[in-house]
């Protein structure tokens, strides 16, 4: 038997809210990340709460400090975000797939995954460059917890398999065996 995802009717951004359901399918930058967050905060006042929520992940990552700041709202929400990967999930873009709800993140068959070390610039003097080094370690923690919280693999294997020095891609079976998704199915 062939599973699937309950299959989305709704052809407004309206229809889409009043069904729980977010489609991020952009770069990871504070705009985007703004109504993404904003979508769950009025979802979680809502008076009638919905009993789960739906994020459509679509992206080629952005900016950590951004997806960051969403991952927290996502951990914070009183109600479930279940997530569907689809296309493709890169960098901060599969950090924010990750968060979904344990048992409830979906990879579509055709999805990509990339998985790497986060990049940066810096510039400046002496002491503005040791300030960013700070910044950058503190950064490549929270992935680490990150990755280990949502895969259940330790740093060793996260350095291995999903963090090493060259850009690593994934299809969606292999992706789950790494435990970045739960399910691979087909929406329709």
């Amino acid at each position: 038997m062939k599973e699937s995802i309950t299959p989305m009717d709704p052809y407004s951004e309206a229809d889409l809210y009043k069904s729980g359901i977010f489609v991020l399918m952009s770069q990871v930058d504070s705009y985007t990340m703004k109504e993404t967050v904003e979508f769950i905060l009025r979802q979680n006042t809502e008076k009638k709460k919905q009993k789960r929520l739906q994020m459509l992940v679509c992206s080629d990552g952005g900016d950590m400090n951004a997806a960051f700041a969403l991952i927290d709202i996502m951990k914070a929400s009183a109600i479930d975000i279940h997530t569907v990967g689809l296309g493709v999930i890169a960098s901060a873009g599969l950090l924010i797939f990750m968060s979904g709800t344990p048992g409830h993140r979906v990879l579509t068959p055709n999805t990509s995954i990339l998985s790497h070390q986060w990049s940066w610039g810096a510039w400046g003097k002496e002491h503005e460059l040791f300030a960013q080094m700070k910044e950058y370690q503190l950064t490549t923690d929270r992935m680490i917890n990150h990755y280990n919280k949502c895969t259940g693999l330790d740093e060793e294997k996260i350095r291995k398999f999903l963090l090493p020095p060259e850009d690593v891609w994934l299809g969606a079976k292999e992706a789950k065996k790494l435990g970045i998704c739960d399910s691979v199915k087909t929406i329709y």
